[in-house]
């Protein structure tokens, strides 16, 4: 009797944590049509460019000028290719820091922003548990998440067909399989500032100020006698140049990404349970 209870309750927590997820997801329909607009015509745009930017000299001269720093801030390992090109120009900061900053911001705003405007207490009110709601929350970025990294792919290879310079299929769903666990860390750094902080633009503030800063942080360090501590920010376990440009897949790294998602996402249902609302 006991066991078929306790699966009962499992199922009934299952159900309203993906009710929370779903009702969540739909209110994300329209931003992500609006993301998915704005990176498929940036990276179409590298696409159309590319074989004017990989043939020229000048570009090359450049980029080897610059001080090692901003080459690795930049991302800049080869423009020789429309594949450096891209994973330099297009997914070391559109993807990485724009991308990002975009699911850590929102992950951040929509626990903090129900927090603030004590619209909590109305969905609390419902029979959902506090964990409920947080890992609909969760569930929700995968709309965005999941959207973005199958649409834009298809997309890209499509224009890059059309100027006949073909990208590599595999490297590129690669790439962005291999982002889903990089974006899905960020989206539980944020959910958990979104617990600690009381106020929702200025948790969705810090959480795309980490983002920056460990973009920096790591492409600075990297290149210094202390590039061990690199290790502490998200950006060193996501590498869109190996991946699209050496064909390098660093399966050990998405599961540090993975463990590092389950860990914040295991302290924000702590945190949020013991907070008062």
């Amino acid at each position: 009797m006991s066991t078929e209870t306790s699966h009962g309750d499992a199922s009934g927590e299952t159900s309203v944590t993906l009710t929370v997820a779903r009702f969540e997801g739909r209110n994300r329909f329209r931003i992500t049509a609006v993301l998915v607009a704005v990176f498929a015509l940036y990276g179409v745009l590298f696409v159309w460019l590319g074989p004017e930017l990989t043939a020229g000299e000048a570009v090359l001269d450049m980029v080897d000028a610059l001080p090692a720093v901003l080459r690795e801030l930049l991302g800049f390992e080869s423009l020789a290719s429309l594949e450096g090109l891209l994973a330099s120009e297009y997914y070391t900061f559109a993807w990485t820091v724009g991308l990002g900053g975009y699911v850590a911001y929102t992950a951040a705003g929509s626990v903090a922003g129900d927090l603030s405007a004590d619209r909590m207490d109305t969905v609390l009110a419902a029979p959902a548990t506090r964990r409920d709601v947080l890992l609909g929350k969760y569930l929700a970025l995968l709309v965005p998440i999941g959207v973005l990294n199958v649409v834009i792919p298809l997309l890209l290879a499509v224009a890059a067909l059309l100027v006949a310079d073909p990208l590599s299929l595999a490297d590129l769903a690669a790439l962005h399989l291999l982002s889903i666990p990089f974006l899905l860390t960020w989206g539980a750094i944020g959910l958990f500032l979104g617990v600690v902080v009381r106020r929702g633009r200025t948790a969705g503030r810090v959480g795309l100020g980490l983002v920056f800063f460990g973009w920096i942080f790591e492409s600075v360090v990297s290149i210094t006698d202390v590039a061990w501590l690199g290790a502490f920010s998200p950006m060193r376990y996501f590498d869109p140049p190996a991946i699209l440009v050496d064909g390098t897949y660093d399966l050990v790294s998405a599961g540090v990404l993975l463990g590092v998602a389950v860990v914040f996402l295991a302290l924000s249902t702590v945190a949020f349970e013991r907070r008062d609302i």
